[in-house]
Formats: C-alpha cells, sequence, structure tokens
C-alpha cells in the first residue's frame, strides 16, 4: 500500500512561486509513475503534470508548461511540483498520485491519491 502526502500549498499573490511536495510512505515508488492532478472549485479534476519512474519522461498540461516543473528524489521517496509565475486560474486542490510503471496523464490511470493541498493565487 502506497499512502500520499501533499504539503507546500498556500495562499500566493500572481506572480509568486511555490513548490509542493508529495512524500510517499508505505513502500518505495521508486517504480512507480507519479503525476500531480487538481481540482478547482466547481471544475472536473485535471491533468497537471506527470513524471516516469525514473524521471526520465515528464508531461505537463499546456495550461502548466513552461511555469510549472515536476521532479522526483527516489532517495526521498517524494515528489516534487514547482510552481512559478503563478495566476489566479491555478487556484485549486492539487492532488498527488501514483501508478505502478508507466507514466499516463489520465486520473483513471493512477491507483493511490493523497488528501490534496490548497492552492490559493489572488489577483
Amino acid at each position: 500500500q502506497v499512502r500520499l502526502v501533499e504539503s507546500g500549498g498556500g495562499l500566493v499573490q500572481a506572480g509568486d512561486s511555490l513548490r509542493l511536495s508529495c512524500a510517499a510512505s508505505g513502500r518505495s515508488v521508486s517504480n512507480f509513475a507519479m503525476g500531480w492532478f487538481r481540482r478547482a472549485p466547481g471544475k472536473e479534476r485535471e491533468f497537471v503534470a506527470a513524471i516516469s519512474w525514473n524521471g526520465g519522461t515528464t508531461y505537463y498540461a499546456d495550461s502548466v508548461k513552461d511555469r510549472f516543473t515536476i521532479s522526483r528524489d527516489n532517495a526521498r521517496n517524494t515528489v516534487y511540483l514547482q510552481m512559478n509565475s503563478l495566476k489566479p486560474e491555478d487556484t485549486a486542490v492539487y492532488y498527488c498520485a501514483a501508478r505502478w510503471n508507466l507514466v499516463k496523464v489520465t486520473a483513471l490511470e493512477y491507483n493511490y491519491w493523497g488528501q490534496g493541498t490548497q492552492v490559493t493565487v489572488s489577483s
């Protein structure tokens, strides 16, 4: 069983940066693909970014490309999401997710989920 705990969310102003962390426990996630998803108020959950087990492959939603960077530290069993140039439309609850083996961009492909961390960007 994999337990995921997100942290690093908060209230920031437009243009600011935040770094989210997702700490895994229960077992090593070094062979797991990891993803970040978000759900804005009144909207469906959407894909943000994903990374392969070794960090060699990454995917980003068009809306965050060139602003967000996903990375991982398998020695620490942790995945990160560096968010720069934040916009009010980035306001959402951000969720970390894990799936065995191949990296995917669809939420249904992920088996393990964290509880989420709130990110609020004021204009």
